[in-house]
């Protein structure tokens, strides 16, 4: 029996796992732990409709040549995410190709991809990359199915459809969270058979730790949002010609710069810090730091260089925004070590405080009744 609920709960943790790298790969644009390919440009490494295993460009360090990477393409696919390997490495940025193609990218006029483009690194063991056989393919037909059973009903009711994607996204989280249940209910399930004295005890009573939980990972996840999705990395294409300047500023003389005004904004009621982070050679930006207050405003000036060859070529660079609930002295040097640090001292510094008021003062018991008891008509109690 142990075994058996050791197996549940593994295959309930995988599923969970599945639907959230799936579903924030989604509403993110990026791939999040879990990606899969749905061509067959990277044959025989990753076949159409295989996953992998998707490393976030910023855990997985210096892109090198062999790597197999998801880049946000600029000509490629209408600039879809892409996932090629990365034959070359040139000053100004990445040459890639997909396995089964014969030609690569840059051939095609995908200009360089510069560090700025690239999602996700696919994790590779021994050289070879972690194949996950069929799950773009078992997602696609979930995808698909969903499609036509929410057109359906949207036919039927007269609803606005929601798409297939977030329709499908949302039934299968759904389902795991269905099925998370149903095993915390076949324990509960089993302790009461082990103790029905125990059981009528708990009833109508709900364990303070899960909304302990719930709390915190409610307070966390507003918090990274507000740092996470003002920020981003911002993709400029520039045109080296052989021409006079112009009032476009991506479009500018081989050789030359020109500059323009960047504005950060802080919409929020908390104090935050920016840090404008250049990811290509091409582009500088004059300051890289702002400390913002409550709706402030704050310009940097960011100049954009023009390769010595006329051509198109990407430039990049990437914001990053964090509550000030920390002294700024103490963000700076988290940044440095990797800009990810930051954002788990903010949420630490943010759950931390309700998990030591709950020990102090809610701590004492465990449980919280839901409902109160009836009081009879013979002046007795009945739940």
């Amino acid at each position: 029996m142990r075994f058996k609920r050791f197996a549940e709960y593994t295959v309930a943790f995988v599923l969970v796992v599945l639907v959230v790298s799936l579903g924030l790969g989604y509403v993110l644009g990026q791939p999040v732990l879990l990606a899969y390919v749905e061509t067959g440009s990277m044959e025989p490494t990753l076949e159409a409709g295989d996953g992998f295993v998707a490393v976030p460009a910023a855990l997985a360090g210096d892109v090198e040549q062999g790597d197999v990477v998801t880049f946000k393409a600029e000509e490629l696919h209408g600039g879809a995410p892409t996932t090629h390997r990365v034959v070359d490495v040139h000053e100004n940025g990445y040459i890639t190709q997909g396995d089964a193609n014969p030609f690569t990218d840059q051939s095609r006029n995908e200009p360089p991809v510069t560090d700025g483009q690239v999602k996700a690194v696919a994790l590779q063991v021994n050289g070879e990359v972690v194949r996950l056989p069929h799950l773009g393919t078992g997602v696609m037909a979930l995808q698909d199915g969903m499609q036509t059973v929410e057109g359906t009903i949207a036919g039927i009711f007269g609803w606005q459809r929601l798409g297939s994607t977030e329709l499908t996204y949302l039934l299968f989280g759904g389902g795991v969270i269905l099925f998370g249940a149903s095993l915390l209910a076949g324990e509960g399930n089993r302790d009461r058979s082990a103790s029905r004295e125990r059981s009528r005890d708990r009833s109508g009573v709900i364990d303070s730790r899960y909304l302990l939980v719930a709390c915190v990972i409610l307070l966390c996840a507003g918090a990274t949002a507000a740092m996470v999705m003002p920020a981003g990395t911002e993709s400029y294409g520039i045109v080296s010609t052989e021409g006079s300047g112009s009032a476009n500023p991506t479009i500018i003389p081989v050789g030359e710069t020109d500059e323009f005004e960047y504005t950060v904004h802080n919409g929020g009621f908390v104090p935050v810090v920016t840090y404008l982070e250049p990811r290509s050679g091409g582009i500088e930006t004059q300051p890289e730091q702002h400390r913002l207050a409550a709706n402030e405003s704050a310009n940097s000036t960011v100049t954009l260089h023009a390769d010595d060859d006329t051509g198109y070529h990407v430039e990049s660079m990437t914001e990053y925004r964090y509550l000030l609930i920390l002294p700024p002295r103490i963000i700076d040097s988290l940044y440095v070590v990797h800009p990810w640090i930051p954002y788990l001292a903010v949420n630490t510094v943010i759950g931390t405080p309700l998990v030591v008021f709950w020990r102090l003062f809610g701590g004492t018991s465990d449980r919280i009744r839901l409902r109160r008891r009836a009081r009879s008509r013979t002046g007795g109690f009945f739940d």
